[in-house]
C-alpha cells in the first residue's frame, strides 16, 4: 500500500481544502495522475500519484481542511493493472476502445485532431460530458487543465442553470424572505482576514493627489501602433505608473521596506505587486526586478500574470515576496478610494478613473484636463508623512512628464 500525503505548498501554507477528488475510490491510477485539487490561500495545487495500481481509500472528503503531511488516499500497486482494465468493455468488430480507456493508451495511437490536456482535465471533461475543444486556455501550448474545466464548466452553469434553491437560498422564518447562503472560498476567506489583520495591526494613513494625464494619453497615442508592432504587446498605463513607482521609491526608501520584530528591513529591489481582480477576489502577482525592466517587458509580464491569475494557472512563487503594490481601482469607475496594504508591506498606491475637469493652467487660463486621483496608503509606524508626500509628488511629476523616466537611473 502506498500513502498519498499533501506535500510541502509553499513556506507560509501549512494546510489546504480538499476543492476536488480528480479519481474515485476503485479507480486504477498510473504513476503521475492527477488524484485531487487542493485549494490553498492563495493557488489551486493539483497531487499526483506517486504510485501505480488501485485507489483503496479516500481519508478527506471534498471540503475538508488538510495538512501538509497528512495521509488523505491509499493506493494498492499491487493490484495487476490489466486485470483492473479488461472491466472496460472493448469492441470487437472493429478493435476500437472505448473513449474511458484513451488516457491509458500512448500518444502515437491516439487521434491527430485530439486536443492536448492533462489526464485529469480529459477525464473531468469526460465525466460531466464536455467537448474538450470547446474549452479555452491560456497556456502556451495549448494544453487543457483542470481549471480551465473547472472554469469553462462554471460559466456555462451561470449562463443557463438558476442557482437551486434547495441548496443556496434559505428562507427566514420570522419574515420567509428569500436570502441566499454562499460558502466562502478559502481564497476569500484568506483575504478576509489578512485585511482585517492589516487594519488592526498597522498604523494605516493614506494620502491623495491628482495627476494630469494629459502627456501619457498624447504619448501612448502618438506611440502606441509602433509599440505594438515592435513589441507585440499594448501600451498601457501600467508600465507608466510602474517606472514612476521605482523611481519615487529610491526617493523614498522606507515605502520599499517591512517590519520585522524590531527592525527595519530596507529592500534595494523592486518587486511591484499589481492587483488583479478575479471571481475568487482581488489578487496580487509579482513583476519582478522592475528596475532592470523596460516599458514593453512590464507590460508584457503584467498581461501574462493577469491572464494567469483569471484562468487560476498562477503559481505560489508569482504570489510571494513583492515590495509595494498598485491597485487600480478606475478600471472599475472608481473616483477616489483608500487603498488597503498589503501586509507585510508598509505602502500602496492607488490610481482611479480619468475624468475631465477644469484646471487652471495660469491666472487668467483654464482647460479642461483629463485628471486622475493617486492615493498611497502608508505604514505610518516607519513612514512619516513628509516620505509618503515626497513620493506621491513625484510619481505625479513623472507621469505629468513622462519622457522623463527615460532617463531614471
Amino acid at each position: 500500500m502506498s500513502e498519498i500525503k499533501v506535500p510541502e505548498l509553499a513556506e507560509s501554507i501549512t494546510e489546504g481544502t480538499v476543492a476536488h477528488w480528480l479519481k474515485k475510490t476503485g479507480e486504477f491510477v498510473q504513476k503521475g495522475d492527477y488524484i485531487v485539487e487542493l485549494e490553498t490561500d492563495k493557488v489551486n495545487v493539483e497531487i499526483i500519484s506517486e504510485e501505480t495500481g488501485v485507489l483503496k481509500e479516500l481519508k478527506a472528503a471534498e471540503g475538508d481542511i488538510v495538512k501538509v503531511g497528512e495521509t488523505i488516499a491509499i493506493v494498492d500497486e499491487k493490484v495487476n493493472p490489466i486485470e483492473n482494465r479488461i472491466e472496460t468493455p472493448v469492441i470487437e468488430q472493429n478493435i476500437q476502445i472505448e473513449k474511458p480507456q484513451l488516457e491509458n493508451v500512448k500518444p502515437e495511437t491516439e487521434k491527430v485532431h485530439r486536443k492536448v490536456a492533462s489526464p485529469a482535465a480529459r477525464k473531468m471533461a469526460r465525466e460531466k460530458g464536455i467537448d474538450l475543444n470547446q474549452i479555452p486556455t491560456m497556456d502556451p501550448l495549448g494544453r487543457v487543465r483542470v481549471q480551465d474545466v473547472t472554469s469553462y464548466q462554471n460559466t456555462q452553469e451561470t449562463k443557463l442553470s438558476p442557482v437551486p434553491v434547495s441548496q443556496e437560498v434559505a428562507l427566514i422564518e420570522e419574515n420567509e424572505k428569500p436570502t441566499q447562503r454562499i460558502r466562502m472560498t478559502r481564497r476569500r476567506q484568506t483575504i478576509a482576514n489578512r485585511l482585517l489583520e492589516v487594519k488592526q495591526t498597522t498604523a494605516m494613513l493614506t494620502t491623495f493627489n491628482e495627476v494630469d494625464m494629459t502627456n501619457v494619453m498624447n504619448l501612448r497615442k502618438r506611440r502606441k501602433d509602433q509599440f505594438f508592432e515592435e513589441n507585440n504587446v499594448k501600451l498601457g498605463y501600467m508600465s507608466f505608473f510602474t517606472k514612476a513607482v521605482v523611481a519615487a521609491l529610491k526617493k523614498a526608501p522606507l515605502l520599499n521596506a517591512e517590519i520585522q520584530g524590531d527592525e527595519i528591513v530596507l529592500k534595494k529591489y523592486y518587486d511591484i505587486g499589481i492587483a488583479v481582480s478575479t471571481d475568487d477576489g482581488l489578487i496580487v502577482p509579482v513583476v519582478r526586478d522592475c528596475e532592470r525592466k523596460n516599458f514593453a517587458e512590464i507590460e508584457s509580464e503584467i498581461m501574462d500574470l493577469a491572464n494567469k491569475a483569471r484562468s487560476n494557472k498562477l503559481s505560489l512563487k508569482d504570489l510571494q515576496g513583492g515590495t509595494f503594490t498598485i491597485t487600480n481601482g478606475g478600471i472599475f469607475g472608481s473616483l477616489l478610494s483608500t487603498p488597503i496594504l498589503n501586509g507585510p508591506q508598509v505602502g500602496i498606491l492607488g490610481m482611479h478613473s480619468i475624468q475631465l475637469r477644469p484646471v487652471a493652467i495660469d491666472k487668467e487660463k483654464m482647460e479642461n484636463r483629463p485628471m486622475m486621483y493617486i492615493a498611497l496608503s502608508y505604514d505610518h509606524r516607519i513612514v512619516d508623512g513628509k516620505e509618503a508626500v515626497t513620493f506621491l509628488k513625484r510619481v505625479k511629476e513623472l507621469i505629468e512628464d513622462p519622457e522623463s523616466l527615460l532617463f531614471e537611473a
